[in-house]
C-alpha cells in the first residue's frame, strides 16, 4: 500500500499520542505511592506493585503483538489496545480496595503492551533506513517523556486533589483517541494469520511473572526467602523453555532469529541496562524526596520536571544525529555523562538542595537521551522486513521489563540497606532515623547504577556496524 508523506505522518502521530497516554502512566503513580500507603494501609513494597505490576503486565503483553500484528489490522490492534486501557483506567479510579486499584493498573498495561511495538513496527515498514534515526527519536521521546512528566502532572493533583483525579483526567482523551483513531487511522501492517501457540504464552507469562515477582519481594521478605528463590527459579526456568520453544516452533509466537545479528544483540543487551537505571532512577528520587525529606508531591513532581524537558529536546536530536553521525559518538557521549552524574548522586544527603538535585537529574537525562534513539535505532536497523513485528516486539519487551526490573531490584536494595542501617544505628530520633536509613540506601542503589553504566560503557566499544538496514538474515 502506497503512503504519501502527510498520511504516513498522520497514522504514526496518531500511534504516538496514543503511546505518550498509554506511557505516562508508567510513572504517574510514582509521586502518589505515599498518598496511597496511608489510604490503603499498605507497605511500601506492596505499594510500589502499582508501578512494576503496570510494566510487568506490559513485559508480558508486548510479546504476544508480534503475533497479533501478523493477525489483526492496525486500525483493529490500536482499538483494542486503547479500549483496555480506557476500562483500566476507570477501574481504577472508581475502586475502593487496594486490589482492584491494582487490577486496574494491570488491565492499563495490557493495553500499552500492544500498543508499543505497533508503532515501531509501522515506522519500520513507512520509514525508510536513513530516515529512521528521526522518527525513532520521537519515538524515544514518547517512551522516555512521557514517565518523565508523569510526576510533575500526578504531583500537581495530589497535593490539591485525591489521587483518583490522576486516573478520571484521562478518560476523556482516551475517548476522543478511540473514536477519532476509528475513523481517521489507516492499516498499514500485513496480515499472515499465523497460529497462536498457548504454551508460549504460559511460558512467557511464568517467566517474566516469577522474575520481576522475585525482585519485589526480596526486599521485605529477604533473599533467602523461598518465596524469592521460587519465584526467580520459575522465572528463569519460564524463560529458557520460552526461547527454546521458540527455536523449534514452525511458526514461533516471537522469531528469535534478530539475535543471530549481534549488532542487534548487544543493543537489545544496552536498552536492558539504560532503561534499568531510567527508570529506576525515576522512582528513587520522589521516594527519597517524600519520605526521607518531607517534600511535599509537588515540589517533587517539579524536582523532575527539568530532566523530563531535557530528555524530550536531547531524544529528538540524539534522533537527528544518528542520521547523519551515526551511533557511535552520541552513545559513548550519553554514557559517559550518565556515569559521572551517578557518581555525583552518591553524595545526595539531606543537606542537598533541591536546585541541586534538579541539576543532577537533568544531566542524568540528557545522558539517557543521548543514548536511547541511536541505540534503538541501530538495533532495529540490524532487522529484515520479514521480522519487522518480531524485532520490534523483542526490543519493546526488554525495554519494558527492564523497566519493570529496574525500579523492583534498586527499591529492593534500598530498602534491604535501609533496614539493616536502622537495625545497626544507635541514632534515637525515629525521624533522623528513617531518613539516614533512606540516604544509605539510596546511596548503594547509584553505586549499583553505576557498575551496570559502565558495562554498557564497554559493550558500546564492542560493537562494529553501519546505520543501514540488513537485508537478509
Amino acid at each position: 500500500m502506497e503512503h504519501t508523506k502527510r498520511s504516513t505522518f498522520m497514522i504514526i502521530a496518531i500511534l504516538i499520542v496514543g503511546n505518550f497516554l498509554a506511557l505516562i502512566n508508567e510513572t504517574v503513580m510514582n509521586v502518589a505511592l505515599p498518598k496511597m500507603i496511608e489510604d490503603f494501609n499498605v507497605s511500601a513494597n506492596t505499594a510500589q506493585w502499582m508501578s512494576t505490576g503496570y510494566m510487568l503486565m506490559i513485559g508480558i503483553a508486548v510479546p504476544v503483538t508480534a503475533f497479533f500484528m501478523q493477525r489483526f489490522t492496525t486500525r483493529q490492534l490500536f482499538l483494542t489496545a486503547m479500549s483496555l486501557f480506557t476500562a483500566g483506567t476507570l477501574l481504577a479510579g472508581i475502586a475502593p480496595v487496594f486490589p482492584l486499584v491494582l487490577t486496574g493498573r494491570i488491565i492499563q498495561g495490557s493495553g500499552t503492551g500492544l500498543i508499543l511495538p505497533l508503532v515501531m513496527n509501522v515506522i519500520l515498514t513507512l520509514v525508510p533506513p536513513h530516515k529512521r534515526g528521526t522518527m525513532t527519536g520521537m519515538m524515544t521521546l514518547v517512551i522516555l517523556f512521557a514517565p518523565a512528566i508523569g510526576p510533575v502532572i500526578s504531583g500537581f493533583i495530589v497535593e490539591h486533589y485525591s489521587w483518583r483525579v490522576v486516573f478520571f483526567m484521562m478518560l476523556p482523551v482516551a475517548f476522543f483517541m478511540i473514536i477519532y483513531a476509528a475513523f481517521r487511522l489507516e492499516n498499514v501492517t500485513e496480515q499472515t494469520n499465523p497460529k497462536i501457540d498457548i504454551i508460549s504464552i504460559m511460558l512467557s507469562t511464568i517467566g517474566f511473572g516469577g522474575i520481576v515477582f522475585g525482585f519485589s519481594n526480596a526486599g521485605e521478605a529477604g533473599w533467602n526467602s523461598p518465596m524469592v528463590v521460587i519465584g526467580l527459579a520459575a522465572g528463569i526456568a519460564g524463560l529458557v523453555l520460552f526461547v527454546r520453544r521458540q527455536l523449534t516452533l514452525k511458526e514461533p509466537m516471537l522469531d528469535m532469529r534478530p539475535f543471530r545479528s549481534k549488532v542487534f544483540s548487544t543493543a537489545v543487551v544496552l536498552v536492558w541496562l539504560i532503561m534499568m537505571l531510567q527508570f529506576s532512577m525515576m522512582l528513587i528520587l520522589p521516594l527519597y524526596f517524600q519520605m526521607a525529606l518531607d517534600l511535599s508531591p509537588l515540589s517533587t513532581g517539579l524536582l523532575m520536571l527539568p530532566g523530563g524537558l531535557v530528555l524530550a529536546c536531547t531524544s529528538l536530536v540524539a534522533g537527528r544525529l544518528f542520521d547523519k553521525l551515526g551511533f557511535r559518538p552520541l552513545l559513548l557521549t550519553g554514557l559517559i555523562i550518565v556515569i559521572c552524574v551517578l557518581l555525583l548522586f552518591t553524595r545526595i544527603s539531606s543537606g542537598t538542595s533541591m536546585a541541586a538535585a534538579m541539576m543532577l537529574y537533568a544531566g542524568f537525562t540528557l545522558g539517557v537521551g543521548f543514548t536511547m534513539a541511536p541505540v534503538m535505532t541501530l538495533g532495529l536497523n540490524q532487522v529484515p522486513k520479514p521480522l519487522y513485528p518480531h524485532g520490534s516486539a523483542i526490543m519493546n519487551t526488554v525495554n519494558q521489563v527492564s523497566g519493570a526490573i529496574g525500579p523492583a531490584l534498586y527499591t529492593t536494595i534500598l530498602t534491604t540497606v535501609s533496614n539493616r542501617f536502622i537495625r545497626q544505628s544507635a541514632v534515637t530520633s525515629e525521624k533522623d532515623l528513617q531518613m539516614q536509613g533512606m540516604t544509605a540506601g539510596v546511596h548503594t542503589a547509584y553505586f549499583v547504577a553505576i557498575g551496570f553504566a559502565i558495562v554498557a560503557l564497554a559493550l558500546s566499544f564492542l560493537i562494529k556496524a553501519k546505520n543501514e538496514e540488513v537485508q537478509h538474515m
